[in-house]
């Protein structure tokens, strides 16, 4: 029996709707990044971007738990000298919620150009509203706590 090789021709995409509201943030993030890169499928191919495209509603209702994720602090830079800026994940939860999960789910894929292929397909929106409905979007029940 030959092993099954993904080819662009081949792959098919689904679009899935996930709610976050009342879901811990990194075990959403994982199983999210799990259907972003296709490891749910059985076509699954290591070196291919096999993956769904996944939209993420009610970011700003998902729950930071453990004291370690609370403390958590981000950090990024403009560039200037001084241009250092951190920011507090509970900080980030208010302010800015759409980025938080987007870095969690970022931080759960491949670091390199099949990551940033895979991380393009992720669509993330604060409210239960998104601009998404022309694609058909199924629904997918993540059962985590």
């Amino acid at each position: 029996m030959k092993t099954y090789m993904a080819t662009p021709a081949t792959i098919e995409r689904k679009w899935y709707v996930v709610d976050a509201a009342d879901k811990t943030l990194g075990r959403l993030a994982a199983e999210v990044a799990k259907v972003l890169r296709g490891k749910n499928k059985p076509t699954f191919t290591p070196h291919m971007d096999t993956g769904d495209h996944v939209i993420i509603i009610n970011a700003a209702q998902v729950k930071l738990t453990g004291k370690k994720l609370v403390q958590k602090v981000y950090f990024r830079h403009s560039g200037y000298l001084g241009g250092d800026k951190y920011t507090k994940a509970g900080d980030m939860l208010k302010n800015n919620p759409v980025r938080m999960v987007e870095l969690a789910v970022k931080g759960m894929v491949p670091h390199n150009r099949l990551g940033n292929q895979i991380i393009k397909k992720l669509h993330v929106y604060a409210g239960s509203e998104h601009p998404h409905a022309a694609q058909k979007p199924e629904v997918l029940t993540i059962d985590i706590r």
